[in-house]
């Protein structure tokens, strides 16, 4: 899989250094459907919230001074090796989303679709698009630092490689074990819980294992704080409780592979 990183930070800070008004959010709608640019639509931009506020313009500022596109591309670099049986030219980028003060952006929704509906051969293209996109999400709710620009643009490749290898998956079990070989590969640091956490959630996810509704995934996979943002039943389950859980089997695989 060829990767060709296209800095949108840049633009997204562009667009938020307009005043705030339907003004700028046309100016959004044109450049994000730019489809007879060379980029055509930039797909990617749909994630970002074009009334974003100012503390997206803080973000978007700290980011460009930590050379995040610069950090972006050299990550993707080291991965590219890894994805050579891939095939198909690739369009990469980094996007905020407004998790923190976006109306319309749900954070748990959006980490839904990115992990688990978003996939394909990268070389099939619906006929409206010029490019296969990848994107890393970066969220307003937390800081700019280097480790999450590497995990954010690192996962979003691999997750590409992993579900054109072995499809979109199924139910929570394969979500599971995409997510953790998927974090293992980008070199996620979390999220962790201790030993007593883990057995509980695990205990608590074997009833839902081949569960494959949003409900039920969201409830599983990211914890009572996810699901009670969306209405979604509390099954006494810590933050991110199912990721850290397929974090925590994915690392004692591959240390057991050696």
């Amino acid at each position: 899989m060829k990767l060709d990183y296209v800095p949108l930070l840049p633009i997204q800070r562009e667009l938020q250094g307009l005043p705030r008004n339907y003004a700028r959010f046309e100016r959004y709608i044109r450049t994000m459907t730019n489809a007879y640019g060379e980029q055509g639509m930039l797909v990617p931009l749909l994630a970002a919230n074009p009334m974003a506020k100012d503390h997206v313009t803080a973000l978007l500022d700290a980011l460009l001074a930590l050379d995040a596109d610069g950090l972006a591309a050299r990550a993707l670099e080291e991965a590219s090796e890894r994805l050579g049986d891939v095939p198909g030219d690739v369009k990469v980028t980094l996007v905020v989303a407004d998790d923190l003060m976006g109306g319309w952006t749900n954070r748990y929704d959006y980490e839904h679709q990115i992990r688990f509906q978003v996939g394909g051969p990268p070389n099939r293209l619906p006929k409206w698009l010029k490019h296969f996109w990848v994107w890393g999400l970066l969220w307003s709710s937390e800081p700019a630092t280097e480790r999450a620009v590497r995990e954010a643009m690192l996962a979003a490749v691999d997750r590409t490689g992993y579900v054109y290898r072995h499809g979109l998956a199924r139910n929570l079990r394969d979500m599971l074990v995409q997510e953790g070989e998927v974090m293992v590969m980008a070199g996620c640091t979390g999220p962790i819980l201790d030993a007593d956490d883990i057995a509980y959630t695990r205990e608590v996810l074997v009833p839902y294992l081949g569960a494959s509704d949003k409900r039920t995934v969201i409830e599983c996979m990211f914890g009572d704080t996810a699901g009670r943002t969306l209405g979604f039943t509390p099954r006494g389950l810590s933050h991110w409780a199912g990721l850290a859980l397929a974090l925590h089997d994915a690392r004692a695989k591959a240390a057991a592979i050696g």
